[in-house]
């Protein structure tokens, strides 16, 4: 049985927003259907069928696999375990590969996990990533397929935010949890690498982000020193934007120039806010 079964009533039809069985397919009352992949995930997309050029491709999926799983990130992963310790439904908007939401769900053995992920390599992946996780592709910029206050609690881990969206899914009493670079975030690699740089004022832009749809609870900054041999340093560039914008020769010719191993400065933010209204 697909683990969609876990979120079932939670889930939305994206065409008439009605309430869905799943079975051999994802179905709503007024006869929408959607087939389940054979990885056990769902396309849940409204809109378009070619997801937009900044999707996570195949080869950013990968790499990110393999630098979160060699535990270069953990100090964050476990961090975000400690804040949510809860139970029902734990919604990871923007998932990725479900790493984030599977490091929530081990430190909450009562809580289910959805992932929604645009990037279809992403969530492949996501839909094994905890036997207590199901996994969605959607596009987090529209209505989300999901039941009104659904989410006890809503992750967003390095990925755009639709603030009024993710009031209407999470409880009444449910916790949003962003994390953001931080200051100087891979400060070591910007200027050599030709990274994307992370904006001085994203705190001010965040709280503008959230704006009337969220009150803002707490805010802490993580740092994580890490020494990286070569190959982790391509995979942390190639996970995230900057894999959109650099040159593949020149990135591996100005790696090849660095020390071995580097050392790297990872810079977070993680705020905490609360539904208002």
């Amino acid at each position: 049985m697909s683990r969609l079964s876990l979120v079932e009533r939670w889930l939305r039809c994206p065409v008439c927003s009605g309430e869905v069985a799943v079975g051999d397919s994802v179905r709503c009352a007024e006869g929408h259907s959607f087939d389940i992949a054979r990885q056990g995930y769902v396309n849940l997309r409204a809109g378009a069928a070619k997801p937009p050029r900044n999707a996570d491709t195949a080869e950013m999926v990968a790499a990110r696999a393999r630098f979160l799983g060699a535990g270069h990130y953990a100090p964050l992963q476990d961090r975000l375990a400690a804040l949510v310790g809860t139970a029902g439904l734990v919604l990871d908007a923007g998932s990725g590969s479900g790493e984030y939401l599977s490091a929530v769900l081990d430190g909450a053995p009562d809580a289910r996990g959805l992932a929604l992920d645009l990037s279809a390599p992403a969530i492949r992946r996501a839909a094994k990533a905890h036997p207590r996780a199901a996994a969605v592709v959607a596009d987090l910029r529209g209505r989300l397929p999901l039941a009104d206050g659904a989410a006890t609690v809503l992750l967003n881990v390095f990925s755009p935010r639709h603030a009024e969206e993710y009031r209407r899914v999470l409880a009444a009493d449910g916790l949003l949890l962003t994390v953001t670079p931080g200051p100087g975030h891979l400060g070591e690699l910007v200027q050599r690498l030709g990274l994307i740089t992370v904006a001085p004022d994203k705190p001010e832009r965040l709280r503008r982000a959230l704006g009337t749809a969220f009150a803002e609870t707490a805010r802490e900054p993580l740092c994580i020193e890490l020494a990286l041999e070569h190959a982790a340093v391509a995979d942390l560039v190639l996970m995230g934007p900057s894999a959109h914008h650099v040159d593949p020769e020149r990135l591996r010719a100005d790696i090849a120039a660095l020390p071995e191993p580097v050392t790297v400065t990872a810079s977070f933010v993680v705020t905490s806010a609360t539904r208002l209204g």
